[in-house]
Order: structure tokens, then C-alpha cells, then sequence
């Protein structure tokens, strides 16, 4: 990439960062160019689609959740391990508004941009979850991918109700009831 590009990038990024965390996943590209200088066209041609944007955005996200499951990969109480993950998510889902409900389109659509997102972290999760399984902390039937649409549920409840702050940490002990044998 030409340094020019590069830069555009980087500004791109940057101004969707900010604009996603004050207005949400469906915050107006337009506006997105305009704060980092550059036209609508500069912005689709680094990013196609919103998603494509959006999976950037969220790439530093996704490599703290993932280094995240494989700190947790080791400890002594697996489904603990699995708890405070599925935890990290929410809170990940919950850090832009409509982030939750785009992320659970893309486990339906596996074209979509946001799927390259959540396929590493599917198999991240299925290590915990597995490991759980097999200490017997974890029924047998529960998947990981209910499980993220539960998370992303979770994120999107919270969402709706964002002055009662320990809501996803609610919904999510009273599913978690539900895992256990």
C-alpha cells in the first residue's frame, strides 16, 4: 500500500473507531470520510461494506478476545474459564451500539465480512467450551454457537436498558444456570 493509502487507511479507521463507539455500527459512513479527509469513494474502496469496516474496527478486539481464551485455556476450572469469556464477549458486543444484533446476523451469514470475526472466535470458544465438557461442568448438547447468539442476545437486552448496568451480568448467571448438568 502507497504511504498515502496507508494513511487513509490508518485515519479511516481511526474516525470509524470513534463514530461506531458514539453512534453505533449504523453510524453514517459519509460522516466517517468526511472527519478523516477523504471522500466517500476513498472510504468503500479500503472498505467495500459497512461489515468489511466493521470486521477492521473490531480486529483489535477480536485479538485481545482470543489471546483472552487462550490465557483462560489453561486454568484449573474450566467452566469458570468458559464464564469469563463468554463475559468479554458480551462486553465486546455491548461496546457499540447495534454491534450485537450485526453480529448475530453474520452467524447466519457466512458471506458476510463480520463472519471472519466470528469463526476464530467460534473455535476459541469451542476449546473452552470442550474443555468444560469434559470435566463435566458443561452438558453435553450445549454448543458454542448458542452459546455466542446467547451473548449477543444478552448484549443486545443489555442495550436496550442501558441504565440498569448489571443486566447482561443477570441474563447471563440465569443462562448460565441452564448449562449445568
Amino acid at each position: 500500500m502507497r504511504a498515502d493509502a496507508r494513511r487513509n487507511h490508518e485515519r479511516l479507521l481511526i474516525e470509524a473507531r470513534a463514530a461506531f463507539a458514539a453512534h453505533g455500527a449504523d453510524a453514517p459512513l459519509e460522516e466517517v470520510a468526511r472527519r478523516a479527509g477523504v471522500g466517500i469513494g476513498t472510504l468503500y474502496r479500503h472498505f467495500p461494506t459497512r461489515a468489511d469496516l466493521l470486521n477492521a474496527v473490531f480486529q483489535e478486539a477480536l485479538a485481545e478476545l482470543l489471546d483472552r481464551s487462550r490465557e483462560l485455556a489453561d486454568t484449573d476450572e474450566p467452566c469458570r474459564a468458559l464464564v469469563e469469556w463468554l463475559r468479554a464477549l458480551i462486553a465486546h458486543a455491548g461496546e457499540y451500539r447495534g454491534l450485537a444484533h450485526a453480529l448475530m446476523s453474520a452467524s447466519y451469514d457466512r458471506s458476510s465480512a463480520l463472519a471472519r470475526c466470528s469463526d476464530p472466535l467460534r473455535a476459541a470458544g469451542e476449546r473452552l467450551l470442550e474443555r468444560a465438557r469434559k470435566a463435566g461442568q458443561v452438558r453435553a448438547d450445549v454448543s458454542i454457537g448458542d452459546l455466542m447468539q446467547l451473548t449477543n442476545a444478552i448484549a443486545l437486552a443489555a442495550e436496550q436498558c442501558p441504565e440498569d448496568v448489571e443486566l447482561a451480568d443477570r441474563l447471563l448467571a440465569l443462562t448460565l444456570r441452564g448449562l449445568k448438568d
